[in-house]
Parts: structure tokens; sequence; C-alpha cells
């Protein structure tokens, strides 16, 4: 019996895993400002760490990070722009000055050092948040591609001046004057083709890690450094969203649905493997086949007895009729009126024996 159940599961589990199959929606691409790790399948959400300006009983100010020895000091979001109203940003238009997720102040002016971006990516087991398209920084780059540009007519004119071979080519006066009408025609050069300069924008690259510590700050900034041209930042945060964990938008089934398939799949079992072992080992046929044949047949009976039991049980709290219901008092004043009567007889016969 133990073999046939083991050979019965064995038997089941493609059914199992269709039904997780089944209850696993298709992939769907991941909120703003979460991911996924490929390599450990966790889950990571850095909204709690990000400040929105339209939420109640949130901070005024975002995150700031100290520079130290760099003489500035810095102001950044997580996937939102900072709270501060910032005006006169240099080297951005006034649309965008309200998409600015980091800066800085220097000599009163205001530098953005990236733009706003919902989409945190893996490096490798590094999570990292990239911000682009800041100020200005650097030196333009005005350098000069040279490259040729053959002119297809004059190519085709050269050619026709050419003589064939074969052909008499005449006197030396001719051959003379040939050669000075070809050198009379004007030479390709090599023009050089100036392109637009390129404007370099700073940029800020932040590294966050997992910090467990029940006391530590729901972030911590930490200014690294900065490339000599002053375009690229570099920081590290470490939090506890960046811990990672379960997803609840992609969880496939709760723990209700992996009871039912552990009950369903526990059913099968017994159904499938009873009914195998009835008919191949006890040679039973019919309904007899089903495993505790006998209890599943008088199944009917004791249902029906509960019921009535129950029933029974539920007529004792419903209203009685009225006359049944008034006949402990009509009885008690049929009683006192008889009491009555007793003592005018044992009156009268006093009276009597008296006389």
């Amino acid at each position: 019996m133990h073999f046939l159940s083991v050979a019965s599961t064995l038997l089941l589990a493609p059914i199992l895993q269709a039904q997780l199959a089944a209850a696993i929606p298709e992939d769907q691409p991941d909120p703003p400002c979460t991911v996924h790790s490929l390599n450990t399948g966790s889950f990571f959400d850095l909204n709690p760490i990000s400040i929105r300006s339209d939420t109640k009983g949130k901070r005024e100010v975002s995150w700031l990070a100290r520079g130290y020895d760099y003489s500035v000091n810095f102001t950044i979001n997580f996937c939102a722009p900072v709270v501060e109203n910032l005006k006169d940003v240099v080297g951005l238009e006034r649309e965008r000055w309200g998409n600015v997720s980091a800066f800085y102040r220097e000599n009163g002016k205001i530098y953005s050092i990236g733009q706003l971006s919902t989409t945190p990516v893996f490096r490798g087991r590094k999570l990292v948040l990239n911000y682009t398209d800041g100020s200005p920084c650097g030196s333009q780059s005005s350098s000069s591609v040279e490259s040729r540009k053959k002119n297809p007519t004059k190519d085709k004119d050269r050619h026709k001046d050419k003589p064939k071979e074969g052909e008499d080519k005449g006197g030396e006066n001719d051959k003379d004057g040939g050669d000075d009408e070809r050198h009379k025609k004007p030479v390709d050069k090599e023009k050089p083709i100036k392109q637009k300069p390129v404007t370099q924008r700073k940029s800020t690259l932040i590294s966050l890690l997992c910090d467990r510590d029940p006391l530590a700050p729901k972030a911590s900034v930490a200014f690294i450094g900065a490339s000599p041209d002053k375009c690229t930042y570099f920081f590290e945060v470490r939090s506890l969203a960046a811990c990672g964990g379960a997803s609840d938008s992609r969880q496939t089934i709760g723990p209700g649905g992996v009871f039912g398939i552990i009950a369903l799949v526990a059913c099968l079992v017994y159904f499938i493997g009873g009914c195998v072992y009835q008919r191949t080992v006890m040679h039973a046929r019919g309904w007899r086949q089903l495993p505790n044949y006998s209890m599943w047949a008088g199944i009917g009976s004791f249902i029906s007895d509960m019921f009535t039991i129950i029933l029974s049980s539920c007529t004792r709290f419903l209203p009685r009729r009225d006359g049944y219901r008034n006949l402990p008092t009509s009885i008690g004043t049929g009683r006192h009126r008889s009491a009555d009567a007793e003592n005018r007889l044992i009156d009268q016969y006093d009276e009597e024996w008296d006389d």
C-alpha cells in the first residue's frame, strides 16, 4: 500500500506542477523604483526611502550628504525629485527644474547633478541608481573630424580626359597641349567637417547597500568622490530598503491556495491509490473499489441521523401555542377555587356541630 501511494504521488506530480504554473501570473514589468535580482530572485523596493512632496507626514527636506573636504554638501532624493523648490539651476531649462533629483550649491549658484530616474539596476551583485543630464560640466569638445568626400561629377570629367589604350595620341604638340589642359583642371582637396560642440553634463551614481541595524536611520547617504572634471559624482547609501525581500504583487498564491493544493493532492492520492489497491490486491469490483467503502456507504445514514437530532433540538426553541402556554395558569386558578369551597364546607360543618 505504501508503494502504491508513492507511485500515485509520482504520477500526480505533473498535475500539481500544472496547477502551480497556472497560478503563476505572466511576467510584468517592475513597478517604479523597484527591481528584481536575477541572482537571488529577491525583490527590492526603494519607495520607503523616497521622499514625496505631495505626501502628508513626510520629511520637508531631502536626504543630505556632507562633502567634507570637497567644500560643498549635496542634496539627494531617491526615485523622485528633491522636495526643495529650486530656481535658476545652472544650464537647465525652466521646465526641467522640477525634475532635479540631486544638486549642490556653490558660490550662490545651484548645480544639478542628475535628473529624475525611477529604474534602479543591478551591476553584478551591486544595486545602483544612476542620475544623468545634470548641469553642464567639463570642457566643451569641439574636435573636428576630417573625412574625404569625393565629387563624382569631377571624377567622371577626369576619366574622360584620359586617352584610351590603342588610340592615336597624335603629335608631340598635342600631347603637351593635353598635359597642359589637364594641369589646369582643379584638384579636389580634403575639406575638414566641423562638428557642433558636445556639451558634457553632470551625472550621479548611487550604490545602495543593505543595513539591518534597527538603530540606524532609514537611509544613510555618504559622498564617496567625484571625477576630476566634476562631471560624475559617487555616493553610497546604506538602508534596510536595499536588503530585499518577497514581492507582494508577484506572489503566486497565498497560504490558503497552497493548503488547498496540498489537500487536493492528498485526496487524489488517497482515492486513486486506494482504488488501485482494492482492485489489484483485494480483487474488488464496482463501488467496493473505493477505499473504506463501508464507511462511505454508511455516511449517508449518519448525516440523516445528525440532521434529525439537530432538527429535534431546534424545535425546543420554537414558540408554543397559546392554549398550552396558559394551561398552568388555568390549573392554578381552579386549585384556588376548590380550596375556597373546602373552607366554606368546613365552616358549615362547624356551625352544624355547634347547633
